[in-house]
């Protein structure tokens, strides 16, 4: 979906080479490959990162769209170089455990980004204000026993199974989908009128396109306030100190982000980069270079 003819979708190779155990080759031809998942956020984001690297900067870059879990394999292996989509630090704490003494923080992207349960907000809220709402009879019965998840290895499906036995939701199936299934299912509910409550997060284009709320998480299961990291591969600062220094000057305020993922879903994701990079051009000259302009 607005994929670029340079992105590569290969998730089962990759997958392969990691549980074969074995190390890819570095790619020689590639100055920069950036791994990603299909989640809204991290598709904008990645493709601008992807447009200024190789128009502003002369490098050329790789992209490699697979699961989130296999993205920080790769950066631990050492095969994939960064990834712009580490949810910190409840979301992705257990990826973070696991692979993070092998990857370094180039810095911090956005902050105040939030997970979550989210309604259309034509459900009446004295009817389904919170997670523990979902225990009556009669809402269950309305959503169809149902909660709409996204891709089983999100940080956010593991805390929505956490939520599901905190809460004494065992009538619940939480289901598996990609993001587009999620916002699809979210989209012929609202289009019908229909009671959904769906796994979602912000920055998220459907905040834009819909009125939605989220519902209360009293017990706090789904986290706090967090922020999105970009991640390097051990020794990539290093090797390539004009990319990791462009990362770690690549900071975008959230209400910003959100606006060019809605700017996304009514053209693409390429058109959007262009607006994105024509409307802030102190600032993308900033990431590039690292220089303040002057004020006039």
């Amino acid at each position: 979906m607005f994929a670029s003819n340079r992105t590569i979708s290969r998730a089962t190779a990759l997958g392969a080479i990691l549980a074969g155990g074995l190390v890819a080759a570095p790619a020689a031809a590639q100055d920069v490959t950036i791994g990603w998942t299909a989640w809204s956020d991290a598709e904008f984001v990645t493709k601008l990162a992807e447009r200024i690297l190789e128009d502003r900067m002369g490098l050329d870059v790789e992209l490699v769209q697979t699961d989130i879990a296999i993205q920080y394999q790769g950066l631990a292996q050492g095969d994939i170089d960064v990834m712009l989509m580490s949810w910190q630090p409840g979301t992705h704490e257990d990826y973070v455990d696991e692979f993070g003494a092998d990857m370094t923080a180039l810095g911090t992207l956005y902050t105040g980004a939030k997970l979550g349960w989210v309604v259309p907000n034509y459900i009446p809220e004295d009817q389904l204000s919170s997670i523990a709402d979902l225990t009556n009879d009669e809402v269950r019965e309305q959503l169809d026993g149902q909660i709409q998840g996204i891709d089983p290895g999100a940080g956010l499906m593991r805390l929505s199974n956490e939520a599901l036995e905190v809460y004494g939701l065992d009538d619940y199936e939480l289901v598996s989908a990609s993001g587009a299934a999620m916002t699809a299912a979210l989209d012929r509910a609202i289009q019908r009128e229909e009671w959904i409550v769906v796994t979602g997060w912000s920055p998220h284009w459907m905040f834009g396109a819909y009125d939605l709320r989220y519902i209360d998480d009293p017990e706090g299961v789904l986290g706090g306030a967090e922020r999105v990291v970009a991640m390097a591969r051990e020794g990539f600062y290093q090797e390539n100190v004009e990319a990791a220094s462009f990362f770690t000057r690549m900071v975008i305020p959230l209400n910003d982000l959100e606006s060019a993922m809605f700017d996304a879903r009514e053209t693409s994701y390429e058109e959007a980069v262009d607006n994105y990079i024509a409307n802030n051009e102190a600032r993308v000259n900033y990431w590039v270079s690292g220089e303040i302009a002057a004020a006039e």
